[in-house]
């Protein structure tokens, strides 16, 4: 992610900010990655603004085009629920705005849009049963799993240290993309020669992987890629947004190491698969090492086969078909 400039005192702004400590209020312009004035602004805040801390402009009936995405909101009468709404909301338009430097879900973009339901364990009527996943476009995440209490428990539980809300958030819109891409036949195609045939039967994958779950190996990058196509290509597109929004924050963060990246360095419009995953393993390990020093996790363990960079490259090169340049 970029660190932008208040367009009032030059000081350095950050993705959530809504203003600056001069005064300025912001928001934020998803298609120009940029931090406009609020007043000077031609469209208007985002209406969830004041409600959860949006910081982008409206569109549609006064919402961002994060926010409308949105059908489902959790259960407001618990209390405690409108924080983890904020959270979540948060989550998916860091990823979105990752998306959008591809040309996705930009106005020049013709193709269909996920709908989210954000829906809560806790509601006023009692405990509910939620199950995060994706049903021909439509994703549900449970935003109990906002609270870092909660994300703690879960990952120890399911040994998924590295679970977070960003991962879930585009390890999901991961399956869209995934039907997005299908409307091209020559994705498909290419598609199963690589990761498998998706035709698979999913629910009897499903009980199988969690019967006798099998380890990451050569050409899956966790464990739970190796449960079904669909769920290899979801975590390697989950993946492949990590390893690249790292670079291009640690660039904007003027971070780097003898290999780069290069100071102005954007992430976002390098075709070359193998020289980002590079960098980004090498800024890793070089922050592996700074983070032992506070007795804190690595920052990203996961060994990248050349099996599973095949991977990346291959995801790499469709979603960037967007793209307006390299």
């Amino acid at each position: 992610m970029q660190i932008f400039r208040c367009p009032a005192c030059g000081a350095s702004l950050y993705f959530h900010n809504t203003g600056c400590t001069c005064g300025q209020q912001v928001v934020f312009a998803p298609d120009a990655q940029v931090m406009l004035p609020l007043a000077e602004a031609e469209a208007e805040p985002c209406a969830n603004r004041e409600v959860i801390g949006c910081n982008w402009t409206a569109e549609t009936g006064g919402l961002c085009r994060s926010c409308a995405m949105t059908e489902t909101l959790p259960d407001l009468r618990e209390d405690g629920n409108r924080p983890l709404w904020e959270t979540s909301e948060l989550a998916k338009r860091w990823m979105l705005a990752n998306l959008i430097r591809w040309g996705w879900f930009t106005p020049d973009d013709p193709g269909a849009r996920p709908v989210f339901r954000l829906l809560s364990e806790n509601t006023a009527s009692g405990e509910a049963d939620i199950v995060m996943g994706h049903a021909d476009g439509l994703i549900t995440i449970n935003v109990t799993e906002a609270s870092e209490a909660v994300l703690a428990e879960r990952q120890e539980e399911l040994g998924e240290l590295y679970r977070t809300m960003l991962g879930h958030m585009r390890h999901e819109t991961a399956h869209f993309l995934f039907l997005r891409l299908s409307e091209d036949p020559a994705f498909a195609e290419a598609f199963r020669a690589l990761f498998g045939d998706e035709r698979e039967d999913y629910g009897a994958a499903l009980q199988r992987h969690y019967e006798a779950p099998k380890p990451a190996d050569n050409d899956h990058i966790t464990s739970y890629a190796t449960a079904h196509p669909h769920e290899d290509w979801a975590e390697t597109i989950a993946h492949l947004l990590h390893l690249i929004d790292l670079v291009d924050s640690a660039a904007a963060a003027q971070l780097a190491l003898p290999d780069g990246p290069e100071s102005g360095h954007d992430a976002y419009a390098s075709g070359d698969t193998e020289h980002e995953i590079t960098m980004a393993i090498d800024l890793a390990i070089a922050i592996n090492h700074v983070n032992r020093a506070m007795d804190l996790p690595d920052l990203y363990p996961f060994v990248l086969t050349q099996g599973v960079r095949d991977k990346l490259a291959f995801a790499h090169g469709w979603l960037r078909r967007n793209a307006t340049s390299d």
